[in-house]
């Protein structure tokens, strides 16, 4: 929109837009994914140790999944696969600390 004139303005300001965009679809993709794929990882365990460590690994993969889609993919993807990451393995860690605190036994070694 162009003034009347009554108050000068110097050229009109740029616009700047982000080149991909963080859409809800992708990040809903990216959490069930995740999700998904943290939760097959976790059944091929038949224990507390190596469940936990098949969810490390897991998520570690993961982790390296959202890198890549940050740099050259969907970033909302990137974005759902990061955050369902780290939920699982803050949920790993919790079921870690509460066996160690009800049996005295440190599970991972």
């Amino acid at each position: 929109m162009t003034g009347s004139g009554l108050f000068p303005s110097g050229p009109p300001r740029p616009t700047y837009r982000e080149p991909h965009p963080v859409r809800a679809r992708g990040v809903l993709v990216g959490l069930g994914a995740a999700a998904g794929w943290l939760l097959l990882f976790g059944l091929l365990g038949d224990d507390l140790a190596s469940r936990m460590w098949w969810t490390v690994a897991a998520g570690a993969a993961g982790w390296l999944a959202a890198l890549a889609l940050a740099r050259a993919g969907d970033r909302g993807a990137a974005v759902g696969v990061a955050a369902v990451t780290g939920v699982g393995w803050a949920v790993a860690g919790g079921v870690v600390a509460v066996h160690w605190a009800v049996t005295g036994d440190w599970p991972l070694w």
